[in-house]
């Protein structure tokens, strides 16, 4: 039974918290918002079955996922604006982290519907707080296109990057994910590779990219897994004949001048309209 009424006022939607393996990380404001709504928003209707039903909760569940968020909204819209209020969860920890769920909070806003977060589990936070790592500035990454253009300017930027990286990766991509940043000017950065959080066989391995792509290659991770990246040192200014030693070898191997640019950047911290010029000039030759 839910709460609901209809007084005339637009619902709510609730941005609920879901655990990420241990069912003690539901929090009680979670529970009772899942009682009192209209409808549950659920990426795996069956997977969240479970979970509400473990805590008595005999809310209605609808799916919604990447593949009919865009015709499931409006409707959703037009439910919240005639006074009912809908929880949103993903399959589990935080909505919209590497999750679907944008498009609905986005078209709320725009209805002017409030949009209420009822934090908790979070495997990006979880992983950042028990590496070691600098948490005080970070950028999360979710999950590297797999391929192509795309992938190699992220592990560029990753490689470049001053302050902790985090990334969200399949097991069984674990090390050619390493493989590939260590390639891309990153195979000395320390990496936290946290696997399993809040789960029995919880595991927090540290090494350099290099040594865990090895690791990995030999012992492939299982279960969910949440990469970090120490931020790259600060370097010493490197001389320009160094520079356009690396930037001739690069265009001679076939690389363009924008892709040589962004390796200068990443193996030698060139800035990037610099890097470009000597790109282009190594390469008119």
């Amino acid at each position: 039974m839910t709460l609901d009424v209809d007084t005339g006022e637009p619902g709510q939607l609730y941005v609920v918290s879901t655990p990420i393996g241990n069912m003690g990380d539901f929090s009680f404001r979670a529970v009772e918002t899942l009682r009192t709504v209209s409808l549950v928003l659920a990426e795996d209707t069956r997977h969240s079955r479970h979970l509400l039903d473990r805590y008595g909760i005999t809310t209605p569940l609808q799916s919604y996922h990447e593949h009919n968020e865009a015709k499931a909204t409006p409707a959703l819209v037009q439910r919240l604006l005639g006074g009912e209020s809908l929880a949103l969860v993903s399959d589990a920890g935080t909505p919209l982290l590497s999750d679907p769920g944008g498009r609905l909070v986005g078209a709320a806003i725009e209805a002017g519907i409030r949009i209420v977060p009822v934090p908790g589990a979070s495997a990006l936070l979880a992983a950042l707080v028990a590496s070691g790592l600098d948490a005080t500035r970070f950028t999360f990454f979710g999950f590297l296109p797999r391929k192509g253009r795309e992938r190699d300017e992220a592990l560029r930027e990753i490689a470049a990057l001053k302050h902790t990286a985090v990334v969200y990766e399949a097991p069984g991509r674990v090390a050619a994910t390493l493989a590939d940043l260590a390639a891309a000017g990153g195979a000395e950065r320390q990496v936290v590779a946290a696997r399993e959080l809040t789960k029995q066989f919880e595991d927090l391995r540290r090494g350099t990219a290099g040594d865990l792509a090895r690791y990995y290659e030999e012992s492939p991770a299982r279960g969910e897994v949440v990469l970090l990246v120490a931020g790259a040192p600060e370097r010493a200014p490197v001389d320009e004949t160094v520079i356009r030693d690396r930037a001739r070898a690069l265009r001679t191997s076939g690389l363009s001048a924008r892709d040589t640019a962004a390796q200068l950047t990443a193996e030698l911290a060139v800035a990037r309209n610099v890097a470009y010029r000597i790109a282009q000039e190594e390469g008119s030759e």
